[in-house]
């Protein structure tokens, strides 16, 4: 009797049936799946050699030393870097629209905005000149509010110092000038000095000293002067007073103490001094004329008062009016050139007007072109790191960076350089910050070995069926 049983059967029948259908169905499973295993291994082994022999499975970019082609590959160095760099090259120029000047060179960046000129002959306004009758510079006279200083020969006291008795040093002693005009000075008394000079003042103390039995040695000067002043307001710097001292004080340097006229056109100024019941007048332009002939001697209680003509404000008026229409035509050429400008972007953006290029391929995350920049230079870790097409971390070989770069013209393509950039020491790529990108450059990005066998095996594993293979299981 023969029995004839599969897998689906072998546990409907008898025991012993059963095991022998059981032991002879796993023996034709072993020997098929075994076979099956030896065929795929055996066409992947054949595929692996086909890639490594010929090369017709998987192709990928690579680059090395090839004199028949003309190629030479260079190690980039601080030396080869400068070699590199030394070759001429022009940054393209922003379009003329975007330069600081247009055609009639009128400077719009920075733009400074000059008043109009215009002819003071066509005033029509003359000032009168009226000036105050010439004097001399007299003595200074003490005044009420002058502080005086009284310089003894020091001692202990005054009367001692006063009645002879020196010492190496002096003492001073400083009295204010009271409303009557006289100082009280301790042992002496009052002393009558307001109206005084100097020389008449001392006269005065010395005699109060020798009424009362004393021989003095003193000397006075005046620490403080408080009594004569003069006012300057109108439009100068600082306006405000100032106190006539020893030395005369005359009309031009008062204003030019208080910082001198506030205006950049004295054309327009007129400078009136009132004197008690008078007004006097100067034009602005004559006050730098004055001489020690015609210079003008000012008094205690002068008021100085420098003015803009009633033309002036005709002339401001008229400067404003300028000024307007010049910002008017500023603004108009800038809307002008602004919309130029857009259009201009609008063209680059759509490759229509002619730029300079470099191009990045290879184990990149986005192979590329790379944009120079205008009226800059671009180095190549700008073009790794800006564009997008640095190195992929999975599948990019940083020891294998190149810039290849030949003839600018085709015609002159006889040799080709490859700067050959080792980045698995990160120092090295500092050079990529040096190295000067040229146009038409081209960035390659060599891959990783393990990468190549892997992109075989993705390939290869999918023609083979490997991914369906099914092993069936006994329950």
């Amino acid at each position: 009797m023969t029995v004839k049983c599969n897998y689906l059967d072998s546990r409907a029948i008898g025991s012993a049936q059963g095991f022998k259908c059981e032991a002879q169905n796993m023996n034709k499973i072993v020997i098929r799946t075994l076979g099956r295993d030896f065929i795929k291994f055996t066409l992947l082994a054949l595929g692996l050699f086909i890639i490594t022999g010929c090369g017709i499975v998987y192709d990928t970019y690579s680059l090395s030393d090839d004199p028949s082609n003309n190629i030479r590959v260079i190690k980039l160095t601080p030396e080869t870097v400068l070699e590199a760099n030394s070759s001429p090259f022009k940054p393209q120029d922003w379009p003329e629209v975007f330069s600081s000047r247009i055609k009639d060179n009128k400077v719009y960046r920075n733009q400074v905005l000059s008043d109009p000129v215009l002819d003071p002959k066509r005033l029509s306004g003359v000032i009168e000149w009226r000036l105050p009758t010439k004097a001399q510079p007299k003595p200074y006279k003490i005044g009420i509010g002058d502080v005086i200083t009284l310089s003894t020969p020091m001692n202990e006291d005054l009367i001692g110092v006063l009645n002879g008795v020196l010492a190496s040093q002096n003492r001073r002693q400083s009295y204010t000038v009271q409303d009557n005009g006289s100082i009280s000075i301790t042992d002496i008394g009052r002393v009558i000095i307001g109206g005084f000079t100097l020389e008449e003042a001392e006269d005065a103390i010395y005699r109060q000293f020798v009424d009362v039995g004393i021989a003095p040695s003193f000397s006075i000067e005046v620490a403080e002067f408080n009594s004569q002043k003069v006012s300057v307001t109108g439009n100068v710097i600082s306006p405000g007073m100032i106190s006539i001292a020893l030395q005369p004080l005359y009309l031009d340097q008062a204003i030019y103490i208080k910082g001198g006229i506030d205006t950049g056109d004295a054309s327009y100024v007129i400078i009136r001094l009132y004197r008690k019941d008078s007004i006097y007048q100067i034009p602005g332009p004559e006050l730098y004329n004055m001489n020690e002939s015609n210079k003008i001697l000012l008094e205690d209680g002068d008021r100085i008062v420098v003015d803009m003509t009633d033309e002036y404000e005709n002339v401001l008026g008229l400067r404003q009016q300028a000024r307007a229409l010049l910002l008017g035509e500023i603004e108009l050429e800038t809307e002008a050139k602004a919309n130029e400008a857009g259009s201009v972007l609008s063209r680059i953006n759509y490759g229509s007007i002619p730029r300079q290029y470099i191009y990045i391929i290879g184990e990149v995350h986005k192979q590329s072109r790379f944009a120079l920049p205008f009226e800059s230079r671009a180095v190549l870790a700008d073009a790794l790191l800006e564009s997008g097409g640095g190195l992929l971390s999975s599948s990019g070989n940083p020891k294998q960076i190149y810039v290849i770069r030949g003839a600018r013209k085709l015609k002159d393509f006889t040799s080709i350089k490859a700067l050959h950039l080792d980045a698995s020491n990160a120092a090295n790529f500092l050079l990529a910050t040096h190295l000067e990108l040229r146009p038409k450059d081209v960035i390659f990005v060599g891959s990783q070995p393990v990468t190549n066998w892997n992109r075989v095996i993705n390939q290869i594993i999918p023609s083979l069926g490997l991914s369906d293979m099914n092993i069936p299981t006994i329950n």
